[in-house]
């Protein structure tokens, strides 16, 4: 039979037919893939004729199409619906394939050719986007050690095949942790938990088969059971498994793992002459220095130490009232704080939450972009990897722009936190292809899905990458989309956050479960009043986690991470009732792979320019000032990476943002 990742797909906008691919599939057409790309790239390489733009810069982005529509349905199966045997293939996969791209990176024959377009770019006449793919190209290999010879060029290889099989491990080991572990819950125990909670446990019991409701190490069932379950005891022993996620012992352990990383990539950057890591890595991002990110964290720290120094005060005085002697602990602080929301802001998270409904989220997050793009949104009936998914066609002016996906839903077969990626990414060469987006949340599930404030700001959030994705307009899919500087790209996500604060919106679409009412208009100004509350607590948890990963990287590598991060914490004068927001053993952004790490600190990079960005549309009267709008599309959401994110911002607000509009916009402000 043909396998089906091999073949035309002759469905709707040329979706993957996921109901016609096995696990089964998987392998060989990855084997022919690469063959293929293999083929391609030599042609490239052994070209009779001299370089040109055309015959190896185009010619590479044009290469690897089939390797693409083998990996794309992959990588969106092995994340969000994991099973042993894409566990396993994903195993097996790492390593082939960093050892097929460290081929490729040094392939010196490419590079000479590359090098040769390179040294003649003053006279080629290219456009500017061509002009910048050049040089993301030649940049590209120069990094990936294509200049390296001998003993180091070997070296080089290894340690990029040997990261990637410790990635997917670290990976797997944290998803086998969550997955593995879960606390039964008596009826007695769910006394005191808001209904939705209540149906969330349930709902996960039935998917554990565990007989009753379970707390689970999914984010959004955890942290609501850390807020409202006054079971002390219960609120430890499920706060101490969540903090223990990677560090458990065993197999599943990524102590050691995390070692070997940092390892391996202070040895990487030695051998291309950079000091540290973290040179190495921040030589492209706009903050360009550890010294400049260092920085930006320490001008928010101290405000944030201080505000969460004040909160931790007024919380341990709630708790000695409830007759709990002691220090307030990690595990009493998200309970204390929901109390003392209650009490400041008269707001129970209960009451609120019926007014989040899933369904009514995403119309919200869809009307904003049409009124902001002009983007329409219209079902899709089509097969995707999960029941759970939906899809929706995407069109402008009666024209198609994108496919974009949702799946919204905590499952055991998905790895925690919510992301965005392209399972085909916008161009226009070699030929014209639009984009199909995914959205992956963690939602809980039930009848009907009801989200915490947090969790509509999280479907904003990764909706903000789906825009970033579905408007690029560019001409080489290498500059497209989100493939931008790591602390530019969290911009759009950021700043289509702020379109949930705004009254109007909440007002349309914030309405009752039950009734069907719009939300009360004094509760309402009641969350918009509460937004700050407690950014003491979430800036400091973040912030210690930026600094670790900058601490991890910007010098010798440490040998026990562990100890790194526990002097990096003391010498901050980190608060004892806050732990990191991903501690070392958990903090995939930094060691599934190499896209966050020394660049965690990214998302309040970006923090600051969405704060100042969307002052603009404050200043211009309107969140839907059509000017601005325009503005914020033609410079930051179709551009993609064709241009330098500074020259971009600086195109969208006329300057570059200082840090006073995040202190601000935190209630950090002095």
């Amino acid at each position: 039979m043909t396998n089906p990742l091999l073949s035309e797909w002759n469905t709707p906008f040329g979706i993957a037919p996921f109901d016609e691919i096995s696990d089964d599939d998987f392998a060989p057409a990855l084997d022919t893939a690469l063959a293929e790309h293999n083929a391609e790239i030599d042609a490239i390489a052994s070209n009779s004729a001299s370089p040109t733009f055309a015959n190896t810069v185009e010619a590479l982005e044009a290469a690897g199409d089939a390797l693409d529509k083998v990996l794309g349905p992959f990588f969106a199966m092995a994340g969000a619906d994991s099973n042993p045997k894409r566990e396993d293939l994903q195993r097996n996969f790492s390593p082939k394939l960093a050892a097929h791209f460290a081929e490729i990176s040094g392939n010196k024959a490419l590079f000479e050719r590359v090098a040769a377009v390179w040294d003649q770019r003053d006279t080629l006449d290219l456009s500017d986007e061509q002009a910048r793919v050049l040089m993301l190209t030649h940049r590209g290999f120069v990094r990936s050690g294509a200049a390296l010879e001998g003993a180091d060029e070997t070296r080089m290889k290894e340690i990029k095949g040997r990261l990637a099989v410790l990635g997917t491990q670290f990976t797997q080991n944290l998803l086998a942790d969550e997955r593995s572990w879960f606390m039964p819950l008596e009826e007695a125990d769910l006394e005191g938990l808001p209904d939705f909670v209540v149906g969330a446990a349930r709902a996960a019991g039935e998917e554990k088969e565990a007989g009753g409701p379970v707390v689970t190490l999914s984010r959004s069932l955890i942290v609501p059971f850390l807020q409202f379950s006054p079971r002390r005891d219960l609120r430890e022993k499920a706060f101490r498994a969540w903090e223990a996620r990677g560090a458990n012992g065993g197999e599943t352990d990524n102590r050691a793992i995390a070692a070997e990383i940092l390892s391996l990539r202070e040895e990487r950057a030695k051998l291309l002459g950079y000091a540290c890591f973290a040179d190495y890595k921040l030589e492209t991002e706009m903050a360009k220095t550890p010294a400049a990110v260092r920085k930006l964290l320490m001008d928010v720290w101290e405000p944030a130490k201080a505000q969460a120094k004040a909160d931790a005060a007024k919380l341990t005085e709630m708790m000695q009232a409830d007759g709990v002697n002691g220090d307030l602990a990690p595990w009493d602080w998200r309970y204390y704080a929901e109390k003392r929301r209650a009490v400041e802001h008269d707001l129970d998270e209960a009451a609120l939450k019926p007014y989040f409904q899933l369904d009514r989220m995403i119309e919200a997050s869809f009307a904003c972009a049409t009124r902001l793009f002009g983007l329409q949104f219209e079902p899709l009936d089509v097969p995707l990897y999960h029941p759970d998914c939906r899809a929706w066609d995407v069109t402008r002016d009666g024209k198609h722009v994108a496919v974009f996906i949702g799946d919204y839903f905590a499952r055991g077969s998905k790895r925690s936190g919510a992301w965005c990626s392209a399972m085909r990414s916008q161009a226009k060469f070699p030929q014209v292809q639009t984009p199909i987006v995914i959205n992956v949340c963690n939602f809980a599930k039930a009848d009907p899905a009801l989200l915490s404030y947090d969790d509509a700001r999280t479907l904003f959030h990764e909706f903000g990458h789906a825009l970033h994705q579905m408007l690029s307009n560019v001409t080489y899919e290498s500059v497209s989309g989100t493939s931008v500087a790591r602390d530019f790209v969290e911009l759009p996500s950021q700043l289509y956050e702020h379109w949930l604060e705004v009254p109007e919106v909440l007002g349309e679409f914030a309405t009752h479960a039950k009734t069907g009412e719009p939300m009360p208009r004094e509760m309402l100004d009641k969350v918009l009043g509460a937004a700050t509350f407690d950014m003491g607590f979430q800036t400091v948890e973040y912030v210690a986690s930026a600094l670790v990963d900058l601490a991890f990287h910007e010098g010798e590598a440490a040998a026990d991470p562990m100890a790194k991060q526990a002097e990096v914490l003391d010498a901050l004068g980190m608060p004892d009732a806050i732990r990191m927001r991903h501690a070392t053993p958990q903090f995939a952004h930094v060691f599934s792979g190499d896209g966050y790490s020394s660049g965690y600190y990214s998302y309040m990079w970006s923090e600051v320019m969405d704060a100042d960005a969307f002052e603009a549309f404050e200043e211009a009267g309107s969140a839907f000032d059509p000017e601005r709008a325009r503005a914020l599309e033609q410079h930051i959401l179709s551009t993609g990476g064709s241009q330098d994110a500074a020259e971009l911002y600086v195109a969208f607000r006329g300057r570059l943002p200082g840090v006073e509009a995040l202190l601000k916009g935190r209630g950090l402000a002095a």
